[in-house]
């Protein structure tokens, strides 16, 4: 097992997604709070490794269950190729999990003070089930995303969890319209999910059960629409209800990206498809960044 192989399976491209919600919901918490920078750190690298750990369990799991075969339309990564066995592998797993586990403890103690109190106790729990959400996506013996529940828990950890987790742990107070951003991010989160499903529904439908495939291609595609939508709604209606300016709307620059995705996919099949993973990986990351800045 090579340092490259290990770099390869964690899919350093996708970190950009799960780094869009922290990254907003501590930017809207630096309004009007003193921020730890100590927690926000923390808070940085715990999403990191939580993002890697899912990454390489869904390459182990694609791996056991049959998915990742030769056929496969996406992009190959390091025991496809035969860069990395399935023991190195799991051993992997077991470390980033391990630190996943140390650095939500310390973030927690950071923002809270102590891991003895009802606070930090439903933190550790959610951060417990966040380790689990990220193994088994693929892993298991009844894994989640062959069941075509892979959308919901997206949904909750990639827009709600992270945005209003890293909202309240950076200034440990609530605001209940951290929602609406929140939703906005899990939205595009759950997109990057549906395109990347689109793109592989033929190797697929031979081993797991996607939402796409449920839907089909076009309808898929209408979804992959909607989705956006909804997004940008969702994140309109909270910077019109909570604007003290124009720089609120600061991430409308980003729309341009969102429409040339949107393009892409409604032209493109199979393989072709690749590009607009990256493309709304990043349109996401950026649109929450001015999202969180205009505020």
């Amino acid at each position: 097992m090579t340092a490259k192989a290990c770099i390869r399976s964690m899919r350093l491209r996708t970190l950009p997604l799960s780094l869009a919600g922290i990254a907003l919901g501590v930017l809207l918490a630096a309004k009007g709070h003193a921020l730890s920078w100590l927690t926000v750190t923390l808070l940085v690298l715990t999403t990191v490794c939580l993002q890697i750990l899912s990454n390489l369990s869904n390459e182990l799991g694609d791996t056991l269950h049959g998915t990742d075969r030769s056929d496969r339309q996406g992009i190959h990564y390091s025991i496809q190729d035969g860069e990395m066995t399935v023991p190195e592998m799991k051993r992997l797993i077991g470390c980033v999990a391990v630190l996943c586990c140390l650095l939500g403890a310390g973030m927690v103690w950071s923002a809270f003070g102590t891991l003895f109190a009802p606070l930090p106790v439903a933190f550790l729990l959610l951060g417990a089930a966040a380790v689990w959400a990220a193994m088994h996506y693929t892993l298991g013996k009844n894994p989640y995303g062959y069941r075509g529940l892979g959308d919901i828990f997206v949904f909750i950890f990639f827009g709600l969890a992270t945005v209003c987790g890293g909202y309240f742990l950076a200034c440990l107070e609530w605001d209940r319209m951290i929602l609406l951003p929140a939703a906005s991010i899990g939205c595009f989160s759950v997109a990057v999910l549906n395109v990347n499903n689109i793109r592989d529904m033929k190797s697929d439908a031979a081993t797991r059960m996607t939402v796409a495939i449920k839907l089909g291609g076009r309808r898929a595609r209408i979804y992959q629409t909607l989705l956006i939508s909804a997004g940008w709604v969702l994140m309109t209606v909270y910077a019109v209800l909570t604007a003290e300016s124009w720089l609120s709307f600061l991430y409308v620059c980003t729309l341009g990206s969102f429409a040339l995705h949107l393009k892409g996919v409604w032209a493109r099949e199979d393989r072709a498809l690749d590009p607009m993973l990256p493309l709304l990986v990043v349109s996401t990351f950026v649109f929450a960044l001015l999202a969180g800045i205009g505020h």
